[in-house]
């Protein structure tokens, strides 16, 4: 998608304005104001949409070009080969290539892009065999649904010799992690991995089989019988209840409240190299979360208008309003206000907490693909070394002394900033102890301990 020439002619005399009005803090110019940065086509790359949309990449003196990308694997190598600048990416991406999982680089993200904003989805004929065992909550499906209710499903596959198979977009994403949350919670094993083995399959010993399936196939793929189900972000699970050929039983909101999933990267190399250009860019998005969740999400209509673009996520605005708009439609015509189900900016959604990376090496230790024994110190130090609120800091700071945010819209930079706050409980009830991640994966029934090699 290349958006900067269209926008340059009508853009130039507000980027003009813009840039000798605006202090800036104490940034200088940016090193490198031409970029190529890369998506995924989902709702929650609206901030890097409404950046452009709204001027504010102009406003910084960036001229910016949004690339859609085929999967999370292209757009990880693109950005390690320089061929984007930086990305909408997984908040376990950045943790998953630092630590050598896959793709050996050192990413890092100063920016944390949203909370929640994920599904489970499970095909028609699977709803309509668990439906009848399910708790009623009056005429409707009491939520949330327990993983517990697949277990017959499973059972008759099982008693076929086939395989009962979900989706998930790539080994370190948070569907991936939430979707092996939920079954394990319900008492169903996903399988491990044992990438010292060479098993990078994930199904080790597992009552379900996961797979990758890029977002935009997820209902096609189901569809075709290739997969029972998928956890996915939107607009992705409400599609599979526009074309009425799935029922999401799930949100993450139900799985964990507030959880963080998506995190703007970069290198560790660029980020060095370019600190300006990135501590604008870092403006330029924080601005654009804020934008999507002010007046309580008054603006999430045109948000919808804009991210219904072919060029941004190209689904029908109907189909996008129904999250972004604070619903979300479960069984057809079963729609409910879940007013948080996007989260861009409140909360504190933006801070890349130390906590949030945390618990996905948590869930990667637990499934095994980081297959050995670690310190708690060992978390510690790759959490600081991937999640940079320092650079957020400068970034957020800037927007203060320009008067352009207030110092209440962001947390206090003088404290310690660790675990992520305004979360609720996840959904098996184990509390999350950041502090502590091994005492933390030791909890679980089912998963590695903390001293176990798959």
């Amino acid at each position: 998608m290349a958006r900067t020439l269209e926008h340059f002619r009508s853009g130039i005399t507000a980027l003009l304005l813009g840039l000798a009005s605006l202090a800036h803090g104490d940034i200088g110019p940016a090193e490198k104001p031409d970029l190529k940065l890369g998506f995924i086509k989902l709702t929650d790359m609206a901030p890097l949409a409404i950046a452009w949309e709204q001027g504010y990449f102009l406003d910084e003196g960036l001229f910016v070009e949004l690339e859609a990308q085929a999967n999370w694997k292209v757009l990880l190598d693109r950005v390690i080969t320089s061929e984007l600048d930086g990305a909408h990416m997984l908040a376990g991406q950045p943790l998953g290539a630092s630590i050598g999982y896959g793709t050996q680089a050192n990413i890092i993200t100063a920016f944390s892009m949203d909370l929640n904003g994920n599904g489970i989805t499970v095909s028609k004929d699977v709803w309509e065999t668990i439906k009848p065992q399910l708790a009623k909550d009056g005429d409707k499906p009491a939520h949330p649904i327990s993983a517990a209710t697949l277990k017959p499903v499973i059972d008759q596959y099982r008693d076929r010799g086939e395989r009962f198979k979900m989706g998930m977009v790539f080994p370190v994403s948070t569907h991936n992690y939430e979707l092996r949350y939920w079954l394990a919670a319900g008492g169903l094993n996903p399988g491990y991995y044992a990438p010292q083995r060479g098993d990078t399959s994930g199904t080790l010993q597992a009552d379900v089989h996961l797979s990758v399936t890029p977002p935009p196939q997820m209902p096609a793929t189901m569809e075709a019988g290739t997969i029972q189900g998928y956890c996915v972000g939107e607009p992705w699970n409400q599609q599979a209840v526009f074309k009425d050929i799935g029922v999401p039983v799930i949100t993450d909101y139900e799985i964990w409240p507030n959880n963080p999933e998506k995190v703007f990267g970069v290198t560790e190399e660029w980020a060095q190299k370019y600190p300006n250009t990135h501590l604008r860019v870092l403006r330029a998005l924080i601005r654009a979360a804020h934008w999507l969740d002010e007046n309580n999400n008054a603006n999430r209509a045109e948000a919808v208008k804009i991210l219904a673009q072919s060029s941004y996520v190209g689904a029908d605005p109907e189909v996008i309003a129904n999250s972004m708009t604070g619903t979300f439609e479960y069984e057809k015509g079963d729609v409910r206000e879940v007013p948080d189900f996007n989260v861009f900016f409140r909360y504190h959604a933006t801070y890349p907490y130390p906590s949030d990376a945390i618990w996905y090496l948590s869930q990667m230790r637990r499934w095994g693909q980081i297959p050995e024994p670690k310190s708690d110190s060992w978390y510690m130090e790759t959490a600081a070394q991937v999640y940079r609120g320092d650079i957020y800091a400068q970034a957020a700071q800037s927007l203060i002394d320009d008067g352009l945010l207030a110092a209440s819209d962001f947390p206090d930079f003088s404290t310690e900033n660790f675990e992520r706050p305004f979360q609720g409980t996840l959904i098996d009830g184990v509390p999350f102890t950041p502090k502590t991640p091994n005492a933390y994966i030791d909890r679980f029934e089912i998963g590695l301990k903390a001293d176990q090699t798959p």
